[in-house]
């Protein structure tokens, strides 16, 4: 059956999780215990969609002694929403098509603002290269009718930008030496992504 292009965000056609990982069950005793009902994981995407431009907007500034703490909060609410629809069987196709979204808004403007002015350039063209071509892939799938969802390649790519950007974040505003570190990370999360475009991931 062919999937809307735009499916609605209050669905309540959820999708079983396919696998919960261990990951998912820490975040689940340590924080999702206290998430009151109500809350979705599509709110929790939203929220990170609403959060992300003055995220950016601190950082382009330099304004790090906010910037880096709100990163640091909008990108860990994609290990939250993720958790919360897996281990309450709440995925949506919303959820399936939009967390995915949300990543990339976040990390790749993150990614051209941080990376351009302290790693070679082909770092920066390289990840936010690969963000766009799984983007248009994953536009072209459902297009297609079939089912594009983020897979565990994916999350450990997202884990890897989200390190690196921290790494450079924590060299810009305290002077830790960890651009190099960072460089590596960004070059493990490169083939992390392809691999995943061959699972038909994103």
């Amino acid at each position: 059956m062919k999937q809307k292009f735009f499916p609605p965000f209050n669905d309540k056609q959820y999708i079983h999780a396919d696998a919960v990982f261990a990951t998912d069950r820490i975040i689940d005793i340590l924080f999702l215990r206290f998430c009151p009902d109500w809350i979705q994981p599509n709110h929790i995407t939203l929220f990170r969609i609403i959060a992300t431009p003055p995220t950016l907007i601190l950082l382009f500034d330099r304004h790090f002694e906010w910037g880096v703490p709100l990163f640091f909060l909008v990108a860990f609410t994609d290990a939250l929403d993720g958790a919360l629809a897996r281990t309450r069987n709440k995925i949506t196709v919303w959820g399936m098509m939009f967390d995915p979204l949300a990543d990339k808004l976040l990390i790749v403007p993150a990614i051209l603002i941080l990376v351009f002015s302290n790693l070679p350039l082909y770092l920066a063209v390289g990840v936010a290269g690969v963000e766009c071509l799984i983007l248009f892939l994953a536009i072209l799938w459902r297009q297609r009718g079939l089912v594009v969802r983020s897979n565990l390649w994916g999350k450990i790519k997202m884990i890897l930008h989200v390190t690196a950007i921290m790494c450079i974040l924590l060299t810009s505003w305290l002077s830790w030496p960890l651009l190099a570190f960072a460089q590596y990370i960004l070059i493990a999360s490169i083939a992390c992504a392809l691999i995943s475009i061959v699972r038909r991931g994103i």
